[in-house]
Order: C-alpha cells, then structure tokens, then sequence
C-alpha cells in the first residue's frame, strides 16, 4: 500500500523574520527587557556592545544624510528603544562587574588601551564625556526642539491655508493637496515628538554618571569584604572596569546625543545632504578662506609659534579659496550663456498657431471680479472668499456625491468696479453688484422695523433685500434682518448656481474616477455594468439627469445596482433615471421633508395627466411630448398658482404625479420654474407623512 508523503514543515529562520520587520522589532524589544533580568555571558555582552556602538554609529551618519528632518520620522521611537538598550546593557555589565569582577573584552580594552592604562585620565575622560553630552549637545538639542515644536505647530494653520489657496487657484490637484497637509502633519508631529525624545538623552546621561558612582563604591566593598582583595589592588580593578563600561556607554550615548542635534537642527534641503551643503556653503565666500589662510600664515611666522602646522593648514585653506574663486567663475560664465539663451528663446516670436491654440482652453467654472472686488480674494487684505470656495466645493462632495472641477478666480477690468460674473465654461450664467464696504440685510418676515438702506436683489434666490453700512449692521440685526458680508452674497450665488449647473459639469473623466473609486470597495458591480451593459457615456446622462434635478448620485453602489438591473431592458436613459429614483426614495425625500417628517405637496389632476400620457410621442431618440407653447404657458401658470402657498410658508415647491407622467411633466415646468421639484408616487418613501396642500387642474 502506497504512503502518502510527509508534509514538509517549512523552517523559520531569519530571512522570514527579515520578511515580518514588525515581529522582528518586537523580538528585539522583549530581549532588552530579558537582558535587563537574566544574566549574560561575557561572550554575549562584548557582541552587544559592539552592536551599541555599531547602532550609534549608523544613526549618526544616517543624521548626516538626510535632507529632510521628517525623512527620519522614526527617530524619536528609535531613540527610546536605543536609550533602552544602552541602560540594560548597563545593568548587565554592572552584574558581571560586581559578580566576576570582570565584563568581557570589550569593556576591559576602554579600561586599558582608551586610557593609556591610567585610571585617572580615564577618570577625566569619562567626566569630559559627561559634561559635553549633557550641558552642550543635550541641552542645545532640548532647547531646539521645544523652538521647532513651537514654530511648527504655530505655522501649521498658515501652511493650511496656503495649500488651500494654491488648492483653489488651480495650481495643485487635489491629490497633491492631500499630500501637502499630509507633510504638514507629519512635520508638526515628528517635532512635537523629538521636544520629548531629547528628554531621554538628558536622563541617560544622569543614569550612565550614577551607575558609574554605585559600580566604584560598591565594587570597592564587595571586593574587600567578599573577595578577600586589598584595597588597592579593589580600586584598580573595579575602577578600571567601571571607567571602561562608562566609557563603552558614553561614547554611543554622545553619536546618539550628536545625532539628535543634528536633525533637529537640520533645515529643509530638498537636493543636497549634509556633507553637500557644507561644502557648497563653505566654498561660497571664497574670501573668507583667503583670509583664514593669510592670518594663519601670519601666526606660524611669529616667533615661538610652531610653523610647520599653521603653514599646512594655511596652504590647505589658500587652495580651497582658490578652487571655489575658479568655480564661481565657471557657474558665472554659464548662467551667463544660459540667460542669454533664454532671452534669445523669449526674442523669439510666438507663432500665430501657438497663440490660436492657447485661446483654445476652457475653465470649467470661473468667477470674474471687478477691480473693487478683488480684496475679496486676497488674504493679505482680509478677503475669505477662497477659503469659502473651498468649503463650497467640500460641501458640494457630501451633498451632490461628486467634487465640482476647480473655480478659477480671476480679474476682469472690463466688468464694472462693483461686479463680478460667474462663468460655466465660458458661459456667463450669473452677474451681480455688490458694494465691498456695505453688509446685504434680508427680510426674513420677522422684520419689526425697517430700516434705511440701497435696495436690491438677492442674486441667489430673488429676495428683496438692502445694502447697509458697517454702522447700520447691528440695527439691522437687532431689528430681526438677516445680515451677510459682500464675500458670502458671492459665495452663496456661486453655490446655488453650481446646485443648478451640476449636471453639466459632470463630464465622462469625471465619471469614470466616480466609478474607479467605487470599484475599489465594490468592484463586482462596477466590472459588470461597464462596458458590458452601459457604456461611460449612458452612465453619465443617467447621472446628469438625476443632478439637473438636483437628487445626490453619492449613493453611487445603489444607482450602479439598479443600472445592472434594468440596463439590460432598455437602452433609454431616461427611462434608467425613473427607476434609479425609485430606489433613491429615501435620499430624494430627506431634504425635502420638515421636522415632523411630513411633506407637503401639490397633486396633479387626473385629467391633466390623461392629457400628458396622450400628448406622449415615440422617436428616434426616445419618447417626447410636443406641447403647444400657449398650452405650457398656461400649465406653468397654474403650477405657479397651486405651489404659491407652499412658497409663501417657506417650503420647497413639490408636485406629485404618477411615475408615467413625472419626467414629461418636470419638461413642461423646469424652463419657467427651474426650483419647482417633480416627484412621482414610488419616489415618496413609505414613513414620510403626506399632507396635499392643493391641485395643478389645467
């Protein structure tokens, strides 16, 4: 009978845990914290020696390196985890000391060989080491970080802003954008970290002295009471030994104090490293190294001062200035040539073809000041208006379910001072004065006392209102007017304009990146509606017909299913939209609905939809009504008439009719009441109370 082969069992070794980088750091930490409580043998404790300094070693040159302090994010974390290390190596080299009155090579070779076998320079030595970690490089370090930590966190919301207004000027995407505030937080958190991190160096130097002044002390008593040594031959081991493992650890602790220093110090160079900037730096004033050579050759000529060191150094000095004079000229000589080439090349006259084809470009959307209005968009003269853009194309996402392309903002010296227009590709759809030092006052109906003002129009939606001066603005408050500054008249005409326009600025490209973020999250529905049902182009109108009137296609998962459903069925978008906004019932009655969730609307006759449903006529482009103008006249004019109650108490302008008769009857109304919403019986979700306020009867 035949025996099935054994499994192999794969081996763990070090290449998977080089593949898992987060359970190899775990390991490590944990066998810090073992080192920390069980002894080590003097084999183990020179190779983790010589690992600590081969670390600090490579993280100072790594400070070296960098171009960028936030390229390093990981310092703070690395500089606990090393402070870590250092301060159980230390515990582990005072339990071999005091125990075995030895602690391994390594150790022994700082005692020895560092301090020429003299315990007092390695005394000194020690102590040197001490001073300069802890009052110099630890101290200047802390200092600094808590100025960078600061400055960075106080520049946080102005480099926001900044981003913001290149954000809206067209300049950036927005996928930049959202890497630009990205750098921002990581800068203002890896320096609110390091303002810690440095605290870690100052207390491992406090540790490394203290732990210096237990081992001597107590090594001295233990070797004369427990280990039967004389008390010189005690203070020359244990003295020896202790110098060497403070030397073992101040000398990492100071690459890694250094180190520190280094990168919160370092400024923002997006080209060179350290060593490049010191050179090119150091080699730009020329003159100031010819001088250093001459006064060092001045010193090695006077008498009693030695002339060999201060000439070399001098001879050194005098041929870098001489190199960098040579090579400035050389950068002059070419910036020379390439300045005359660029003049050569803006002397070149532009073709006629390059400038027809630049007339060619076309912004989506655009607003035009007036040169009184341009203040409204300069941040630096107290104008809000991009920032107010931008909430509006935010607020555009969350309500529509798309982000509106980018407004350009831009002056117009040809509009009067006061105007400004607003623009869909190239288009004007809107134009309005405002007067810049005044406040517009509406009438809300709670009015008690008129006030004296210029009276004008809302442009956003027709209301009667006043422009009044900055003195008359808290009485008009006070009288119960609603007041809004210049830039929010703009910004609300601009918003209600893209509510009405969405539709059109829903393009295929746009399209496509709605339905590749959809795909991401659900891709099954996506690969099976485009292009096997649909093409781009039939998702689109379907899109555009429900944003025209004004429904949310951010429930984009809901529209997509409903397409796979019943695009199969027919070909005629229009006939989509209905049964996408069927199953949108409830995102189309949500804001439409008042507090007690009732909606209140104007039904239309049966009579009047009879007459529709016959009027209905077939066509190579789909179904179509062909209404006389006098008959739409006059059904216009009775919509107008059954919707003036709602309009008067302040609710929305709703008809409802059957699902037949519902997008013939929104083509007969949406060019004389373009804020008139249409709905038919299946859009009106279940749990929403219906109150009819009237007929449309024709």
């Amino acid at each position: 009978m035949a025996v099935a082969p054994a499994t192999r069992v794969p081996s763990t070794s070090i290449w998977s845990l080089a593949r898992s980088p987060d359970i190899a750091l775990a390991i490590c930490v944990v066998g810090v914290l073992v080192v920390l409580i069980i002894p080590i043998p003097k084999v183990l404790m020179d190779l983790l020696l010589t690992l600590n300094i081969s670390l600090s070693v490579v993280v100072l040159l790594s400070s070296m390196y960098l171009q960028r302090a936030v390229d390093f994010s990981i310092f703070p974390s690395l500089l606990l985890i090393l402070t870590l290390f250092r301060l159980s190596l230390n515990v582990a080299s005072t339990r071999l000391i005091l125990a075995q009155a030895d602690a391994g090579s390594v150790i022994r070779a700082f005692g020895t060989f560092v301090t020429y076998g003299n315990i007092f320079v390695g005394i000194v030595i020690f102590i040197i080491l001490v001073v300069i970690q802890f009052v110099v490089i630890t101290r200047g370090a802390t200092r600094i970080s808590e100025v960078a930590a600061r400055f960075t966190l106080d520049a946080m919301p102005g480099k926001q802003m900044g981003v913001d207004s290149d954000l809206n000027a067209g300049l950036i995407t927005e996928e930049q954008a959202r890497q630009r505030r990205r750098d921002i937080e990581r800068e203002a958190d890896f320096y609110g970290a390091m303002d810690g991190a440095t605290k870690f160096v100052r207390g491992d130097a406090i540790a490394g002295l203290i732990i210096t002044i237990v081992n001597i002390s107590v090594g001295l008593v233990m070797g004369v009471l427990m280990n039967g040594m004389s008390l010189a031959d005690a203070a020359r081991i244990y003295t020896q030994l202790t110098i060497g493992d403070g030397l073992v650890s101040q000398i990492p602790a100071l690459m890694i104090s250094t180190a520190a220093g280094l990168v919160v110090t370092r400024t923002v160079s997006e080209e060179n490293s350290l060593g490049a900037d010191f050179t090119i730096q150091f080699s730009r004033y020329p003159r100031a190294l010819g001088v250093a050579a001459g006064l060092l050759a001045l010193f090695g000529i006077v008498p009693g001062m030695p002339f060999g060191p201060f000439i070399m150094v001098a001879l050194v000095l005098g041929f870098i200035a001489y190199m960098s004079v040579q090579v400035q000229r050389e950068k002059e000589v070419k910036a020379k040539q390439e300045e005359e080439i660029s003049k050569k090349a803006k002397e070149k006259p532009e073709s006629p073809t390059e400038r027809a084809e630049a007339l060619l470009t076309i912004d989506p959307i655009k607003v035009e000041l007036g040169f009184a209005l341009i203040k409204l968009a300069d941040r630096s003269q107290g104008g809000d208006l991009l920032s107010r853009v931008q909430k509006i194309r935010e607020q555009m996402a969350v309500q529509m379910g798309f982000v509106v392309p980018v407004v350009r903002i831009v002056d117009n010296l040809l509009l009067k001072p006061n105007q400004y227009c607003i623009k869909i590709r190239e288009a004007t759809v809107g134009s309005y004065e405002i007067l810049p030092d005044h406040y517009l006052a509406m009438n809300p109906g709670i009015v008690d006392e008129n006030i004296q003002g210029i009276e004008t129009t809302e442009p956003a939606f027709g209301l009667p209102a006043l422009w009044v001066t900055a003195s008359q603005k808290e009485q008009a408050e006070s009288a119960g007017y609603t007041v809004v500054e210049p830039s929010a008249v703009l910004a609300t005409h601009l918003s209600e304009i893209l509510s009405t326009h969405a539709g059109e600025l829903l393009t295929r490209e746009e399209v496509q990146r709605l339905l590749k973020r959809l795909k991401q999250t659900s891709p099954t529905v996506v690969d099976e509606l485009v292009p096997n049902i649909l093409s781009y182009g039939e998702v689109q109108k379907v899109l555009q017909n429900l944003l025209r009137e004004r429904v949310s296609i951010r429930n984009l998962e809901v529209i997509c299913e409903v397409l796979c459903d019943y695009g199969p069925r027919t070909k005629d978008t229009d006939v989509l939209t209905e049964y996408v906004r069927h199953a949108l019932a409830r995102t189309i009655c949500a804001p439409l609905v008042d507090e007690n969730n009732k909606l209140r609307i104007v039904t239309l006759s049966p009579s009047l939809e009879q007459e529709i449903l016959d009027a209905v006529k077939r066509g190579e482009g789909g179904e179509y009504i062909p209404v006389s103008p006098q008959r739409s006249q006059q059904i216009c004019e009775n919509t107008a008439k059954a919707i003036q109650r709602l309009v008067l108490e302040g609710y929305e302008p709703i008809v409802v009719c059957t699902a037949n008769v519902r997008r013939f009857l929104y083509r007969i109304l949406e060019r004389k009441l373009p804020k008139i919403r249409v709905l038919s019986y299946n859009e009106i979700d279940s749990s929403v109370k219906v109150e009819i306020e009237g007929q449309i009867e024709v």
